[in-house]
């Protein structure tokens, strides 16, 4: 009991709070409790998208070409191309977070992220269509000219305070014969449990590893699952040889 409160220790800081602001003021902490409930609503239904989209990033776009166009190397034109992405952006700017940070760990720039993140946040592409409506085209065209200038100034200033090393970007090592689950990306479909039962159950809505080691040189079962995951939240270390044996059967079986 007192692990898993350490390991919830903001959640329980949290629930104190209201705790005693139901102590000191019954009526504002009902309130807080409606604002925060739909703050929570919004999440779930942002966040599985969001989960999805950087399981498709991890996985479909080659490391070398995020380097290219995002990297440390890519100079004026990966802060452009930060720029456009951070402005067709949809959803609300804690929604960026994973995404950016699947970007760094593909090799992107600090820089670059700190333009998506600005961007993201103050010149998304239907806020100036409004902001042309209500203060005129002018004033929106003159403030994103100066806004951009400045996010770009911002991230090359960033870029030179914080380091790669400062942001916890590694991740767990696989070990050989073992399976490991992404809990970031897992949003509890059931498909590993339904594919795997005797490796995988869904507790919490959260799939959780039963047993987590593979039994001779290849586990059909969570080979199969680990390929269907829709958010790519699984992954096996499996010897090398092995992999691209097993990727042609699955492909064959369809």
């Amino acid at each position: 009991m007192l692990k898993r409160l350490k390991k919830n220790s903001f959640l329980v800081f949290v629930a104190i709070v209201y705790i005693g602001l139901f102590a000191i003021n019954g009526e504002k902490a009902i309130l807080s409790i409606k604002n925060s409930g739909y703050y929570i609503k919004e999440m779930l239904t942002v966040m599985p998208l969001v989960f999805l989209l950087t399981a498709l990033i991890d996985t479909w776009i080659p490391q070398e070409t995020i380097m290219d166009y995002l990297g440390d190397e890519s100079g004026l034109r990966g802060s452009f191309i930060s720029i456009f992405l951070g402005s067709v952006s949809a959803g609300p700017i804690y929604a960026a977070f994973p995404v950016c940070k699947t970007l760094l760990q593909k090799g992107a720039s600090i820089s670059n992220i700190v333009v998506i993140l600005s961007s993201w946040a103050v010149i998304k592409i239907p806020m100036l269509a409004n902001e042309a409506k209500f203060l005129s085209p002018k004033f929106m065209a003159v403030r994103w000219i100066f806004t951009t200038i400045g996010i770009i100034i911002m991230g090359y200033m960033v870029s030179k305070v914080v380091k790669r090393d400062d942001i916890p970007i590694e991740e767990k090592a696989i070990e050989l014969g073992k399976i490991l689950i992404k809990e970031e990306y897992c949003i509890g479909c059931g498909i590993c449990a339904k594919m795997a039962p005797e490796h995988f159950k869904i507790e919490n809505n959260k799939a959780i590893i039963i047993d987590e080691n593979i039994h001779g040189e290849i586990d059909g079962d969570v080979d199969k699952a680990e390929q269907k995951c829709p958010t790519k939240a699984i992954e096996v270390g499996r010897a090398k040889e092995f992999e691209s044996d097993i990727h042609r059967e699955i492909i064959e079986e369809g």
